[in-house]
């Protein structure tokens, strides 16, 4: 019995010319008279799982804005946010913990959103490190930035150039009343709330700069560096934007704290 299947096996392999059988049957053919009656009368149907899934908005996620934003103005009654006198208490506390050199300015509001209540001049954000030129923040963006630059930064820079040290971090945009991306139109950029701050350069003591610049497939010690800290600028800041994200960002960093529901960090 056993030789007879073996047998059997090999006349099916050679009639098949080596196929395998399908598994199943051919299916019968479809009447292309229904086909086209369907498609005339089938009707677009809007995918809501599609619609869910939209990122939420961001400062300058994009390099333009989007069509919405294009067609609604930011309104002339936005008014600057207030900040709670004990968190920004606490703020400063851990600014000065942390070496940052800052002094409070007066409140900031250029009308239709543009301000911050508590604005602070930083002018180094670590013992030697300073923030050329230095810029109006709003306390929470100066703490994440020099904790990003103590813990990560500086580290980064004495693994990669050893001997060197990091003098300043080079700042293309701080506090600035401006839309998004530098638009005519559309939504308020993060940069007139304080919120944010755009890193162009490291300075070293050397003289070295390291300018950002699309640098993915950069195999140098600065291309892994940049890399480095800009993957590591997503546990400090809610939105980060590289020069690989769009044309608006080939140039520099763009980080920010702004808030989003669910602790939603946008990094690219």
């Amino acid at each position: 019995m056993r030789k007879a299947k073996l047998l059997a096996a090999c006349l099916s392999v050679a009639i098949l010319g080596g196929q395998t059988l399908p598994m199943q049957g051919p299916l019968p053919l479809a009447d292309p008279r229904k086909e086209k009656k369907e498609e005339e009368t089938a009707q677009p149907k809007e995918s809501v799982r599609g619609k869910d899934k939209q990122p939420p908005e961001s400062e300058d996620e994009k390099g333009k804005p989007d069509a919405e934003s294009v067609a609604t103005p930011p309104s002339e009654d936005l008014e600057v946010e207030p900040e709670s006198t004990e968190d920004h208490a606490r703020c400063l506390a851990e600014l000065e913990a942390l070496g940052v050199t800052f002094k409070p300015a007066e409140r900031l509001d250029e009308g239709k959103g543009c301000g911050i209540d508590k604005p602070l001049l930083v002018t180094a954000i670590q013992p030697g490190v300073a923030l050329k030129p230095e810029g109006k923040l709003r306390c929470p963006t100066a703490m994440a930035l020099a904790r990003w630059a103590k813990e990560t930064v500086l580290p980064a820079a004495g693994i990669a150039f050893a001997g060197d040290t990091v003098v300043s971090l080079d700042q293309a945009s701080a506090y600035v009343c401006r839309l998004r991306n530098n638009a005519e139109t559309g939504k308020i950029s993060e940069h007139a709330r304080g919120n944010a701050v755009d890193i162009a350069s490291f300075t070293f003591k050397s003289g070295k700069t390291v300018e950002i610049k699309p640098r993915r497939e950069d195999s140098t010690f600065s291309g892994a560096f940049q890399r480095s800290v800009t993957a590591a600028a997503c546990l400090y800041f809610t939105t980060v934007l590289d020069p690989e994200s769009d044309a608006a960002h080939e140039n520099h960093l763009h980080l920010d704290v702004l808030q989003r529901k669910g602790g939603y960090r946008y990094c690219r």
